[in-house]
């Protein structure tokens, strides 16, 4: 397997990773756990180490199929395991009070609610990939070093802003409706259904870059861009399932909550129950059959003595 050094990424990575583990240890893994801490260190920073350094950061100049792969790892993968271990959350315990609170006054600040409107996130999320590859943006990632280092930041940083918007694992500057999140990840796994089969349909991406290679192994260019497309449609749905289980199970806490929060309200509006004064018996009930199942719980019992 071919490697190389990608210093850079290995700089930022090694950052991160550091950093977010210290500040773990330290809070020994108290209102973040340590799977969440694993996700990060691991789904994150590893995945973006080796989307760079291994055989797919070698290759993604020579094979289209090959970026395409980096792409989804950089786009999907690494911003999925960041936003897991709840960065923000570990942040705030590196700080001090003051700096705490401008953490928080950053949150609430305007320009931070617009970045992370999920209408800003959702819209930057789909456009990305489709800018990137019908767009002059592709090959110039490919000519030049300094264009693909800043790409490859590009797709993690909005990849992150998506997930960490989504997910709402850590304090964000407002909190939406997880059935939000549901609608916006369906309409971005069509997105990307869509650009998987206009790159499968459609004409060569970068072209003469691939052309001039005249390589005698691997898939022609044709089938290479297929291969591709494929890994951007199907790969990407796949990857997406683990995020829709996470919005699920944040959606059914939330509605649970709701849930346990109403009735707190209704209890609490409820006037207290007065002596029941009457001590007849009750009417005989003018069916015949058995009595039904509710009548003898006890707790529905008291509510219907309290609201009649």
């Amino acid at each position: 397997m071919s490697w190389q050094w990608d210093v850079p990424a290995l700089v930022i990575t090694a950052g991160l990773a550091v950093g977010y583990g210290r500040a773990l240890i330290r809070r020994n893994g108290h209102g973040v756990g340590w799977a969440r801490g694993a996700c990060f260190l691991i789904v994150g920073c590893a995945t973006w180490a080796l989307a760079t350094t291994s055989f797919v950061g070698v290759y993604a100049d020579t094979l289209f199929w090959v970026r395409a792969l980096q792409v989804v790892l950089l786009l999907f993968v690494v911003p999925f395991g960041l936003a897991l271990g709840k960065p923000v959350t570990v942040l705030r315990t590196t700080l001090d009070a003051g700096g705490a609170e401008r953490l928080d006054a950053m949150l609430a600040g305007r320009p931070a609610r617009i970045l992370l409107h999920p209408a800003t996130t959702s819209v930057a999320m789909l456009a990305t990939p489709w800018l990137l590859y019908l767009t002059a943006w592709y090959p110039a990632a490919l000519h030049y070093g300094w264009v693909d280092q800043l790409t490859r930041l590009v797709l993690v940083a909005v990849g992150f802003g998506y997930f960490y918007a989504r997910l709402q694992a850590d304090p964000v500057p407002r909190r939406y409706s997880q059935m939000i999140s549901l609608t916006i990840t369906t309409a971005e796994m069509i997105g990307d259904g869509l650009l998987g089969l206009v790159l499968w349909l459609g004409p060569d991406i970068a072209a003469e870059y691939y052309d001039r290679f005249a390589r005698g192994w691997g898939p022609d260019p044709r089938t290479d861009q297929i291969i591709g497309a494929g890994i951007l449609w199907l790969l990407g749905d796949v990857i997406g399932i683990p995020f829709l289980m996470a919005l699920m199970r944040a959606f059914v806490v939330d509605e649970r909550a709701a849930a346990i929060a109403i009735d707190a309200h209704l209890d609490a509006a409820e006037p207290p129950p007065t002596p029941d004064v009457d001590h007849r018996p009750p009417a005989e009930s003018s069916s015949s059959g058995p009595p039904l199942w509710w009548e003898h719980d006890p707790q529905l019992q008291e509510r219907f003595r309290r609201r009649r």
